[in-house]
């Protein structure tokens, strides 16, 4: 079964520099970057976990407890809901815009309105939690002036101890950028 929100854009895996995409359709949004161990690794143990509570599901089904096996099957589809949530969040682009997607919001921002994608050395949150260690992070600055959310950041659960893939990845939405951003006239 093919899932589309664990392929990158295709272009690390370009064979004789043809681009090979994971689907026909351009305009669709698409991660330039595969997720990351971390990610992947947590996402992994939430689905063993809701299998264990989908086990659970059916035995408290063959039991005759009706509202108990509701409930198992309601917190089993919650952590697999969250799982892929996990899976899904990161940036992702189109020729319509950049988006970001985070575990409870997502953020879609038009080209127009982009003025620059940069990276830049910062405080950063070490696999989002409020530990802050000093890293690389690619930002995004606002045809107004403000400074939007960062985007992508070297210590996060896509690129924790992998320098080179954010770097590919950092390249990768600065090229997006620089290609479908309206420049000012």
């Amino acid at each position: 079964m093919p899932l589309p929100f664990l392929t990158a854009d295709g272009a690390f895996d370009a064979h004789d520099g043809e681009e090979t995409l994971p689907h026909e359709d351009p305009d669709r949004w698409r991660r330039p970057y595969r997720p990351g161990p971390w990610r992947v690794a947590i996402a992994a143990v939430l689905l063993l976990l809701a299998a264990f509570m989908l086990l659970a599901t059916m035995i408290i089904a063959a039991a005759g407890t009706w509202g108990g096996a509701a409930a198992s099957l309601a917190a089993s589809l919650a952590v697999v809901g969250s799982a892929l949530r996990l899976l899904r969040a990161g940036v992702w682009v189109s020729p319509q815009g950049l988006r970001r997607v985070s575990f409870f919001t997502t953020r879609s921002i038009p080209w127009s309105q982009v003025a620059e994608v940069r990276t830049v050395q910062q405080p950063v949150r070490w696999l989002g939690l409020p530990r802050t260690v000093q890293g690389q992070a690619l930002t995004v600055a606002g045809r107004g002036g403000g400074e939007l959310p960062v985007l992508l950041t070297d210590h996060n659960a896509d690129f924790l101890s992998r320098r080179e893939a954010f770097e590919r990845a950092a390249d990768m939405v600065e090229a997006w950028a620089h290609e479908y951003r309206a420049v000012p006239a």
